[in-house]
């Protein structure tokens, strides 16, 4: 099954640390997929780019020429990044877009494979703010959006299991097969935790939780078949998801989720452990979306 059809894979950058790191993450993922890269660098023009949030009626010439100075300044550094990280291996273009950011990107999406940005820009002010650009796409994108955190440690990127939160919800079923894709491309394992329950305390007798587990292990069944090469560890706890998942990442090089699941009630949200997930690691997070 193919799971994304696109052909490139879209980082959004803006110089800071973070937007760094989720270009290089982006860049090897590239490589794995053998896909073009596109970068891009979308510049509010009505807003300071060092994130003061002042807004004037009429923005001087040379602010906007250093604006356009900064913004090629950073395009060319992440062009560089790029070769330092994977050579030549990926063919590679960048752009700078003057627009309001959230819906650029979200627009970018359309065509995407998926796109790769950091959990906060350099305007962002306080150490654990969740930044609005990779909110609105985890909410709004049309493919695919991986969310990399400062806090990161690279060097963790290469080693340990793909995790994926399993719910029996369509969402899930998208996460699980975008998961076993990227297990895959990496000779790596998958670690895929089922909860019975959203809930964070029982909700079912627990003596007949032992009657859920089988239907529980059988839901990987068909994914197995199309990736049989993938080594399965099927972990089966009765509630708390998004604790597990937490918990399975430490150990994890990428955590999938689906962007609702079956406690969901619309597809522009966000489920309540895919957000508690997206914001308590620091594994890079793929949260599985496509046009709805």
């Amino acid at each position: 099954m193919t799971v994304r059809s696109s052909d490139r894979i879209v980082v959004g950058v803006d110089g800071s640390a973070v937007s760094d790191a989720a270009l290089r993450w982006g860049a090897r993922e590239a490589a794995l997929h053998d896909v073009g890269l596109s970068i891009l660098y979308v510049v509010d023009p009505g807003v300071p780019a060092w994130g003061l949030g002042l807004a004037t009626a009429a923005i001087p010439a040379e602010y906007v020429q250093l604006q356009r100075d900064d913004a090629l300044r950073i395009l060319e550094r992440a062009l560089q990044t790029v070769v330092d990280t994977v050579g030549e291996d990926v063919t590679v273009n960048g752009e700078v877009v003057y627009a309001n950011p959230v819906p650029t990107l979200i627009d970018v999406t359309k065509d995407a494979r998926m796109i790769v940005v950091g959990c906060r820009g350099r305007a962002a002010w306080q150490r654990g703010l969740f930044g609005s650009v990779s909110t609105g796409l985890v909410h709004h994108a049309h493919c695919p959006v991986v969310v990399i955190h400062a806090q990161a440690d690279e060097s963790a990127f290469s080693r340990g299991p793909v995790v994926v939160g399993v719910d029996g919800s369509p969402a899930s079923e998208l996460a699980t097969g975008m998961a076993f894709e990227e297990a895959q491309l990496r000779g790596t394992g998958l670690l895929a935790l089922h909860a019975w329950s959203d809930a964070d305390v029982p909700v079912v007798p627990v003596a007949a939780w032992p009657d859920f587990r089988p239907a529980a292990e059988e839901a990987l069944a068909d994914w197995h078949e199309r990736y049989p090469d993938v080594v399965i560890e099927r972990r089966v706890v009765f509630d708390r998801p998004a604790l597990h998942l937490v918990a399975a990442a430490e150990a994890a090089q990428l955590v999938v989720v689906g962007s609702h699941g079956r406690g969901g009630f619309a597809a522009m949200l966000l489920g309540s452990v895919s957000t508690a997930v997206v914001h308590a690691v620091h594994t890079p997070v793929m949260v599985a979306r496509r046009s709805e």
